[in-house]
């Protein structure tokens, strides 16, 4: 994966931030991404490139537990979610949805907003290009590729 990173160096971005609720009456992920992290920064859709990646603090999905957060970043064309930590559910939202989501501490010190990506899931490394540095992050286990390669885990299962 290859994309320009957008930063958010705060911590405990919750998931009414990452899509408010008032947006939940909707389930088509490209209608969601309208309104992707609208809360946070108004024009973060206009900035977005297909394939760009947010880069965020600790605690990335902390809050209620939904779905439609996974679903509005990637029909926002979000390539996938870098944080320091993750909260659990989010992170599971994203496993569940065959959405990658990439923990990496240090990742916030050594990424800046506007950096070019490229991320090597299989080898757990994030080459800063801009940079010219190799981040490294622990690979995800068997079976979250396995979900991942499926389509999601209602396609894993149905397999």
């Amino acid at each position: 994966m290859k994309g320009k990173a957008h930063v958010f160096t705060r911590a405990h971005i919750n998931t009414d931030e990452i899509i408010p609720a008032r947006h939940l009456v909707i389930d088509d992920e490209a209608e969601l991404a309208k309104f992707a992290m609208e809360d946070i920064d108004a024009d973060f859709v206009n900035k977005m490139t297909p394939g760009d990646i947010i880069v965020a603090g600790e605690d990335f999905g902390c809050g209620s537990s939904r779905e439609h957060a996974v679903w509005a970043l990637r029909g926002a064309g979000v390539s996938c979610v870098i944080a320091e930590t993750f909260a659990r559910i989010y992170y599971r939202n994203s496993v569940n949805n065959g959405y990658p989501a990439i923990e990496c501490s240090g990742a916030i010190g050594k990424i800046d907003d506007g950096d070019e990506l490229d991320i090597n899931i299989a080898a757990g490394s994030i080459k800063n290009l801009t940079k010219g540095t190799d981040i490294p992050f622990v690979p995800f286990p068997e079976f979250v590729v396995a979900i991942a390669n499926a389509g999601g885990l209602l396609e894993s299962i149905k397999e």
